[in-house]
Order: structure tokens, then C-alpha cells, then sequence
């Protein structure tokens, strides 16, 4: 599919028992490649999570389609925002033990998790010194954007929260939470994680911080910098537009100007943040695969190799 013919990116997640997991992803794909789409969609017995691109009534389709194979009582709550070109390469449906991994599969947001805040509350809940709030997302994400004064946990993945969540729960538990991530789906987790150690007042950012940017003016937008997203574009900023980031194809992170400025930027192969991270073997690899890239592009090709960070956790 031509870039220019698909401006429409898609993020959505639900959580409902699947009976059939395997069943669902090959309609799926199937039905995905039917329509022309690209992107990722994760498949678990505890539901989708996905994000994808091209024209909006195809997108339209497949969610339709869930509803209906789901018995879904309400339409699935998407988040759409734009892309100049393609940020995907190409489609995939994976089966997945979770849709986004805390490492806790015995955790169930469909039976309880923490309170939804609209776009429009949550400025009030953050302005409250009273709140605590928590990033629940990567450090590398956080450090393209956050909030005013939200704590960092310090994960370098998903899976680490757990423990951040449980030094917490050694502290003041009726104070109250106010927790967001990029589109919610992080929160829904990690809010119920809260409630089950004991916390009174855990609330999240209905739709993360996609809806809040998508529904809140610049006036009012408390929001500091730009958004990562899983995705080629790499960020967004608060028009929803395309951000200022490249990502290291090397280490996955995102890199600002300053950093490719650095005598340790080399394209395709390293950055500042991974440099010292990477053996002989690996950087070899990757100067091998740059070579390959160029290749392509003097043929007039692409080099398909791992896109960026994929649909990891909206």
C-alpha cells in the first residue's frame, strides 16, 4: 500500500476472555492482510491488544468484526491519530500469554481495576498536592515526555513494576493515585496491582496520554514534551503530529538531535545510550545490516528488517 493512501493509526486494546485465542488470530490476519492493514495485534485467553494503520473504514471493519465474535456489549475504545507515511512495515497477529506483559497473568482488569478519569478531570487530579503521580511506562519513554512532577519508577521494561509497586505499598496507601501511560492499557494492569496491595484511591488516565492530548487545548494541556510511541514515527507531539525523535536501531531508544549529534551516533549501529552495551559480535552484525540497508536504498529498495519497537505497550 502506498504511504499517502493510509494516514489513519490506530491504537485499541480490550480486555474479555477468549476462549479460542489461536482460532482469533488466524481470522485475524487473515482478514487483516484482506484489507490492506499493517501493525501488530497482540492475542491472549485475556484479550486484543493492537495498534494499526491504513484507511479508517478498514480499521472500522475489524473492529466490528470483534464486537461480534467477542459479544462485546460496547464499541472498542480506539485512539486515532495520523502518520505522513507507513509506520509500519508490515502485519502481524501474535498469540501472547498477556497482551501487555506485567509478568501477573492472574491479574484480571475486566473484573477489577482502577477508576477512569476523562482527559477533562485529570488536570484537577494532578493539581491536587495530595496526588502521587506515577509514570507507568519505560524510563526511555519518560525521558521524551511526562507529566509535571510524576514519579519515575525507573522500569526498563513492563515486567519491573511489580516491584516499584510494592516498595510503594510500604508507604501512605489511602493517599491517592493518579497513574497514566501512552493509551491505557499499562494502567489498567497496573492500577488493579495497586488495589490488590491495598491502595484506596488509584485512579487512571482514561485513554492515556493519546485521549488527553487528542481532547485537551494547548491552554489547558499539562503535558511536557513529546509522547513515544511504538512505532516508526517514534514520538508524537502535541498536535499529534510526528515528533522530533529517531530511534537507534541498535538499542531501540529514542534519540533526540542532541544525541545524534554525538561522535557515538553512528546510524544503524550505535548511539550514546548503547554504545558501551555492545559486543564485538553484535556491532558487527549491525554494520553488516547497515551495509545491507544502503544497499537497498541505491537500488531503489527498502531493507525489511526489525521495525521499530513494534506493538509493545500502548
Amino acid at each position: 500500500m502506498r504511504a499517502d493512501s493510509m494516514p489513519n493509526v490506530v491504537s485499541f486494546y480490550q480486555f474479555v476472555d477468549i476462549a479460542d485465542p489461536v482460532a482469533l488470530r488466524d481470522r485475524l490476519q487473515s482478514r487483516c492482510e484482506q484489507l490492506d492493514l499493517l501493525g501488530t495485534i497482540l492475542v491472549a485467553g485475556e484479550g486484543v491488544n493492537g495498534t494499526l494503520a491504513g484507511a479508517g473504514d478498514h480499521v472500522q471493519e475489524i473492529f466490528d468484526g470483534l464486537c461480534t465474535q467477542l459479544a462485546l456489549q460496547a464499541p472498542i475504545d480506539a485512539r486515532w491519530t495520523e502518520a505522513e507515511n507507513a509506520p509500519f512495515r508490515r502485519m502481524r497477529v501474535r498469540l501472547k500469554k498477556e497482551i501487555v506483559t506485567l509478568g501477573r497473568p492472574d491479574i484480571l482488569p475486566q473484573q477489577c481495576t482502577g477508576k477512569h478519569v476523562s482527559p477533562e478531570e485529570w488536570n484537577a487530579l494532578i493539581d491536587n498536592p495530595e496526588t502521587l503521580i506515577i509514570d507507568t511506562r519505560n524510563r526511555y519513554e519518560i525521558e521524551v515526555g511526562t507529566f509535571p512532577n510524576a514519579v519515575d519508577p525507573g522500569n526498563t521494561s513492563f515486567r519491573e513494576f511489580p516491584q516499584f509497586a510494592r516498595e510503594l505499598a510500604m508507604s501512605d496507601k489511602k493517599r491517592p493515585l493518579a497513574m497514566f501511560c501512552t493509551g491505557g492499557i499499562r494502567c489498567e494492569k497496573a492500577t488493579a496491582l495497586m488495589l490488590e496491595l491495598g491502595f484506596t484511591e488509584v485512579n487512571q488516565l482514561q485513554g492515556g496520554i493519546i485521549n488527553y492530548l487528542h481532547k485537551i487545548d494547548a491552554e489547558e494541556n499539562r503535558w511536557q514534551g513529546e509522547c513515544f510511541v511504538f512505532d516508526t514515527r517514534v514520538a508524537i507531539n502535541r498536535d499529534l503530529a510526528e515528533g522530533g525523535y529517531v530511534q537507534c536501531h541498535a538499542c531501540r531508544r529514542p534519540l533526540s538531535g542532541e544525541d545524534l549529534e554525538s561522535p557515538d551516533y553512528r546510524e544503524g549501529v550505535s548511539c550514546p545510550k548503547c554504545i558501551d552495551e555492545l559486543g564485538t559480535e553484535r556491532a558487527l552484525g549491525l554494520e553488516e545490516r547497515r551495509r545491507q540497508v544502503r544497499l537497498a536504498r541505491a537500488r531503489g529498495g527498502e531493507h525489511i528488517g526489525p521495525q521499530a519497537s513494534g506493538n509493545g505497550a500502548p
